[in-house]
């Protein structure tokens, strides 16, 4: 069976920064494989295109610019935040808030986004909202370990269910 729209695909890989030597991101192992619903829109549309077509045991290996990744990063979505919304209880914890952390939050519309701490000053924070890969070449090896029909209950969820997907 070859990986297709509506097919699960289990998947080993590693994501690296530039090429096949560059810095390693991300490394997922047939001990806890990556298991997903091919062409339900949770994967980068050009690493789907790279997939496509593979059978079970095929080995895998490609570049993505950072325009088929996660984008340039963008001036806009840097940004000073009142520093008072970080407090807890009229508290702010040194611990949580600190240049480097990456702090979950979410926008305007209750969506969930992870913002990079930049700089902390007497009364904002100034946070990087910009995807952590964003900017990025990312290069991909792996394996293709599984591929099976999905069933109707994943296809009108759109996710995988049981081992390795999603459990209600």
């Amino acid at each position: 069976m070859k990986v297709g729209k509506n097919k699960v695909i289990t998947m080993t890989y590693i994501l690296s920064k530039d090429d096949v030597n560059g810095e390693l991101v991300q490394e997922v192992t047939k001990d806890k494989p990556f298991v997903v619903l091919f062409g339900a829109g949770s994967l980068l549309p050009k690493f789907e295109e790279n997939l496509e077509g593979l059978s079970i045991g095929d080995t895998f290996g490609f570049s993505l610019s950072s325009a088929e990744g996660y984008g340039e990063k963008t001036p806009e979505a840097i940004v000073d935040l009142d520093k008072q919304i970080f407090e807890f209880e009229g508290e702010i914890d040194e611990e949580f808030l600190k240049v480097g952390a990456n702090i979950p939050m979410q926008n305007e519309e209750g969506h969930p986004l992870t913002g990079l701490v930049l700089e902390i000053g007497e009364d904002f924070v100034k946070m990087d909202f910009n995807h952590p890969l964003a900017g990025q070449t990312l290069y991909f090896t792996g394996e293709i370990v599984d591929v099976r029909e999905a069933s109707e209950e994943e296809l009108d969820h759109g996710h995988v269910h049981g081992h390795g997907g999603h459990h209600h």
